[in-house]
């Protein structure tokens, strides 16, 4: 029972080493591959507060307590689609508006950006058509609706060239795109898009924007490109202190080392904290050996009588002490897998499709973590059993 007992702490620690790298590396594969659908050579200009890093903490809350930055312009989009690198580009921003068709109301997302955003983000329409770059400049109330705005407002009814009602005007859907899903948590599906200025001009009341997204033809000279767009940008908001930027250029690349090191920088503490679990573990490792030398104090007498030498003994009680954790590293692999399991089938119910990743890091990891405590914690017990006298443990009864 003893044994047991220390083979399922050691069972708990190794599969929470387990749980920890794979479910950490899933997760960031998860999020790697949102980012995917969106392309790998994307550049994106977003809004930033001034005196703030761009993806830092203090731009966030800046922004998320109100602080408005209007300096983003549709010009800015202009000059950076006449960059000679640039292939394709647009602005873009986004309100949320109530949303009428015959007796159906819902709030609902708006997506307002110019007509090249259907090729830039490989949006396909399943009914219809999106709409032009001239109904974008000449401010046509006509919208694209997501698949599920379409089943929440028209079901399974024919829904091109029908009218919604956007804050009292009235737009004539020409297009429904096909399914998409969620990315980031966000559902692509309850979006209804609209161009640009009819969204900036019309709704919002507005000439600024939140981001503008950039294609070049050449993403190997992303680092180029992003100084160049840099510049232009500086140049256009004239700001000589680089620390005063009210936007941020960022590439998928930038974005892509975001993510890697968070993860790595929460997998490493989480996996700091687990090894306190496997010390724990290897304390009752030491308690269990010491038990075990006390009761077989008499076995090792008489085994030392016959001629069995300190190192036969030592190694007896060594190899006891690594297999009893070898065993538990095993189980622990096995208990942790079966857990990650269901920590991703209840993940997919609630719309998150994470991978199953298990890095060979992580089993060699929780092998060579059972086998050192087991060397480590079984040693000392081990040691003072082969340094018995025989004639006193003999005796010992």
């Amino acid at each position: 029972m003893r044994t047991f007992l220390t083979v399922l702490g050691v069972v708990v620690g190794i599969s929470a080493v387990i749980i920890i790298f794979s479910a950490g590396e899933s997760v960031k594969a998860f999020f790697l591959s949102e980012l995917d659908t969106y392309g790998s050579n994307w550049i994106e200009v977003e809004i930033k507060v001034p005196n703030t890093g761009k993806g830092s903490t203090a731009n966030a809350i800046g922004q998320s307590q109100g602080i408005s930055i209007t300096t983003l312009k549709n010009s800015d989009t202009e000059a950076i689609a006449k960059l000679p690198e640039i292939e394709n580009v647009y602005g873009a921003v986004t309100g949320q508006e109530l949303v009428s068709y015959q007796e159906i109301n819902k709030r609902i997302m708006l997506f307002g950006a110019n007509a090249t955003v259907a090729e830039i983000d490989k949006s396909k329409v399943a009914e219809g058509r999106f709409y032009t770059k001239e109904e974008d400049k000449s401010l046509a109330n006509v919208a694209v609706l997501g698949w599920e705005v379409k089943q929440d407002l028209f079901g399974d009814s024919y829904a091109i060239g029908e009218d919604i009602e956007i804050k009292n005007s009235k737009f004539a859907v020409v297009g429904v795109l096909e399914k998409r899903g969620a990315t980031f948590g966000i559902n692509l599906d309850n979006f209804i898009y609209v161009p640009l200025e009819t969204l900036q001009k019309k709704i919002m009341g507005i000439d600024h924007l939140m981001f503008i997204m950039a294609v070049p033809y050449d993403e190997n000279k992303l680092d180029e490109i992003t100084d160049e767009m840099t510049t232009l940008m500086r140049e256009r908001h004239q700001i000589t202190d680089p620390d005063k930027d009210d936007f941020a250029v960022i590439t998928m690349k930038e974005t892509q080392d975001i993510i890697n090191g968070v993860f790595d920088g929460v997998t490493l503490l989480l996996t700091a904290l687990v090894a306190l679990s496997l010390i724990v573990g290897g304390v009752g490792i030491i308690n269990i050996m010491y038990v075990s030398v006390t009761e077989r104090t008499y076995e090792i007498g008489l085994r030392k009588a016959l001629g069995a030498t300190q190192k036969n003994i030592l190694w007896q009680f060594l190899w006891e002490a690594v297999l009893i954790t070898f065993l538990g590293g095993i189980l622990g692999i096995i208990f942790g897998i079966f857990i990650l399991n269901i920590i991703i089938s209840v993940a997919a119910n609630f719309g998150f499709n994470w991978p199953l990743v298990l890095p060979l890091k992580a089993i060699v990891l929780a092998c060579g973590f059972s086998i050192f405590f087991g060397i480590v914690f079984g040693y000392y017990p081990a040691r003072k059993a082969a340094k018995l006298e025989p004639v006193e443990a003999l005796r010992y009864e």
